[in-house]
């Protein structure tokens, strides 16, 4: 009875070499290998498919009907294996038609997500991007398949995810450029005088909370935001100061001419991370999305045009 075990792939090989070539000694050519390996090699494959396979005629080694019925088998095996082996996990931004979900803290919307789409639009045309918040939903969405991407602050979404550091984040405080109590710099007992906005949205915002019960400043809070849009013109217009992380409160004041002051309250400071599910680690189109995210605003890069 014939093994039930696949044979060696350099003996599928000399079989249906052989099948065409008729000859012993031209597959021995073909192969690079000396004829008495061939013949051990055919002598094996007869042993373990118990059946002489090709027998010598006038014409040259004619195949037996064993051999005519394994040839379609065997060649389909072969196919299979060159498929496999030639086949190239790759992803062309140029020509690919794809939609990447990618679930951002609300500072990410205003800081990142712009400056992806245009890097990305002139890159890759057929490529759509959509942006999700980060909610208790994201670790399922992230598992699922139905987001690609996490970017954000999320100490959270740490176990059983994989995870890359993006950058560091440390906390300034933004007013408006004409502010009439506020020159070069801004101390603790202005800061503790003026109006303040909060920003209830934020994945850190509980760190601002924390440095502030610590060191005992109630802030006189004038405004509260479900999230940063509106917050630069409305820092434009008005006397109040917000406190929030480098990135955002950067990009808010270039955008809107404000001034940048440092933080006159210690604030823990934390790491932006982009995170992935295990699923998608090898993904071709998952990897280039996390690339291009690395490269735009890895490493300090965040706040420097490359």
């Amino acid at each position: 009875m014939a093994s039930s075990e696949l044979p060696d792939l350099k003996l599928l090989q000399l079989f249906d070499l052989l099948y065409d070539a008729r000859s012993v000694t031209r597959v021995a050519e073909q192969l690079g290998q000396s004829q008495p390996t061939v013949s051990i090699w055919l002598n094996r494959l007869r042993a373990h498919l118990q059946d002489p396979l090709f027998v010598r005629t006038p014409g040259g080694m004619a195949p037996t009907p064993q051999a005519d019925a394994l040839i379609g088998p065997c060649r389909e095996v072969l196919e299979s294996v060159r498929r496999l082996t030639a086949w190239e996990p790759d992803f062309d931004p140029a020509t690919a038609r794809r939609r990447f979900r990618i679930c951002m803290t609300d500072a990410s919307h205003v800081a990142l997500l712009p400056r992806l789409l245009a890097h990305v639009r002139p890159l890759a045309p057929g490529v759509r991007l959509e942006a999700a918040g980060i909610d208790g939903n994201t670790e399922r969405a992230l598992a699922s398949g139905e987001a690609d991407l996490a970017i954000g602050y999320v100490p959270w979404l740490g176990n059983g995810f994989y995870q890359q550091q993006l950058y560091r984040q440390d906390w300034v405080c933004l007013a408006n450029a004409s502010h009439p109590r506020l020159r070069s710099r801004l101390g603790i007992r202005q800061y503790r005088a003026e109006g303040h906005i909060t920003i209830a949205a934020g994945t850190g915002a509980q760190l601002l909370e924390q440095a502030l019960a610590r060191d005992r400043i109630e802030r006189q809070v004038v405004l509260e935001l479900p999230g940063f849009l509106g917050l630069g013109a409305v820092i434009r217009s008005t006397d109040l100061i917000a406190t929030l992380p480098r990135h955002i409160g950067e990009t808010l004041a270039q955008a809107n001419g404000l001034a940048v002051f440092r933080c006159p309250v210690a604030v823990e400071g934390f790491a932006v991370h982009q995170h992935w599910h295990p699923r998608y680690h090898h993904d071709a189109a998952n990897v280039w999305l996390r690339r291009t995210v690395m490269a735009l605003f890895g490493s300090g890069a965040a706040r420097h045009v490359e």
